[in-house]
């Protein structure tokens, strides 16, 4: 398929792709922060905590932002695919079963057969697609955004141990702007899906919580 007609959606990153980066940002950043012994910790060692922090994330964007361009670059291959399959069927029968497994079910279920037929013929007097697939800037532009999502989601829990040498109350301030964010992730998650933003705002609290719990306890 021509690379216009295999394009992600315009916007950079999708609402669920914005979440669920802020979640593995906070949930990576408080595996650190809530390992620390308050009563033992001494500046070196909050600066250790710090600098695995980061770093940790640092790494942990690169590693998703590579993962969104190899999905950006199979989506738009299997257009391609798509389109060639559509144009070599051997009936316009075969065309339109290709066409609806390529919607979603939901939506392929209410089209008529005529719009099948009409969406064939446009595909059929599209240019010759590329022989593989490119990424563009928009995949690159998608890639350094997960990338920055996951990175500051970092800094806001970890701003208060590098402005106070006073451990226990940096911090109590990090947990608590750990749950804000978490509570404000859910918020807008349970708004963008349909469902009621408080109980989604206290349920990513909770979720966060038992998983940044479980994976102090697997050692992560």
């Amino acid at each position: 398929m021509p690379e216009d007609a295999t394009n992600r959606p315009q916007r950079v990153l999708e609402p669920l792709e914005r979440f669920s980066e802020i979640l593995f940002g906070l949930i990576m950043v408080l595996t650190f922060t809530c390992s620390l012994h308050v009563a033992q910790a001494g500046r070196g060692q909050v600066r250790t905590m710090l600098i695995a922090a980061l770093g940790c994330n640092v790494a942990w964007g690169i590693i998703d932002a590579v993962m969104y361009l190899m999905a950006s670059l199979s989506e738009r291959g299997h257009g391609i695919v798509t389109l060639r399959a559509v144009r070599q069927a051997a009936d316009p029968h075969e065309g339109h079963r290709i066409i609806a497994d390529a919607l979603p079910p939901v939506v392929a279920s209410t089209m008529p057969a005529p719009w099948f037929e009409a969406i064939r013929t446009k595909l059929l007097q599209l240019p010759e697609p590329p022989a593989r697939p490119r990424l563009k800037n928009d995949d690159w532009r998608g890639a350094v955004g997960v990338f920055l999502l996951v990175f500051f989601s970092t800094l806001p829990p970890v701003i208060p141990f590098m402005l106070t040498g006073e451990v226990r109350l940096a911090m109590r301030v990090s947990n608590g702007i750990a749950i804000a964010m978490l509570f404000l992730t859910g918020f807008a998650y349970g708004r963008y899906a349909g469902h009621r933003p408080w109980g989604w705002g206290l349920s990513m609290v909770f979720v966060g919580g038992a998983m940044v719990a479980l994976s102090i306890v697997l050692g992560g």
